[in-house]
């Protein structure tokens, strides 16, 4: 039970690891409430694999928001790993010269929440694109994802930089 949480926890690396969907506030966010929100958390969104975005400008609370799904999931018995995109492409070349990428990809497909925090946030190259789509690839419709971001959807073809790796990101994340 509680050791059991404890871990998952632990194991999430939240970054707001106090954050709970109980303290959630949304004075500075618009089209969100305490009832739609508490009624997300509390729908089967982790066990159908759906895809969350938060958008929004900085300091609205998104990463937070994100935090307490990811917290509220561990308090429920799934895993969860929080990822902040900027420091991803570092990671990934670190874990690809180890050569460790294929068992990190397989841990991540196994995990129950993914929270991927300021999404489109700095640039991204083309290794990082390709990893990008296959982490995705692999969640898609059977494991929740959580973004958060600054840039308007319309904008991520943009940002991605390849638009066929770039469709396929889009349509994975948006068919739940």
């Amino acid at each position: 039970g509680d050791r059991k949480r404890a871990r998952l926890l632990q194991r999430a690396r939240l970054k707001f690891p106090g954050a709970c969907v109980e303290d959630a506030d949304f004075a500075d966010i618009r089209g969100l409430d305490r009832k739609t929100f508490t009624g997300l958390a509390l729908s089967g969104w982790i066990e159908r694999g759906d895809a969350i975005l938060f958008g929004g400008a900085t300091g609205v609370g998104k990463t937070w928001l994100a935090c307490a799904l990811g917290q509220y999931a561990c308090r429920r018995g799934h895993s969860a790993l929080y990822i902040r995109l900027p420091r991803l492409a570092e990671e990934l070349r670190v874990l690809h010269a180890s050569g460790t990428f294929r068992k990190w990809l397989a841990e991540l497909a196994r995990t129950d929440v993914l929270i991927l925090d300021d999404w489109g946030t700095g640039s991204i190259d083309a290794t990082t694109r390709a990893d990008l789509l296959e982490v995705i690839d692999d969640r898609a419709n059977h494991r929740a994802t959580i973004l958060t971001h600054q840039l308007p959807v319309d904008h991520w073809h943009g940002w991605i930089g390849d638009a066929t790796t770039a469709d396929a990101i889009l349509d994975r994340l948006m068919q739940r």
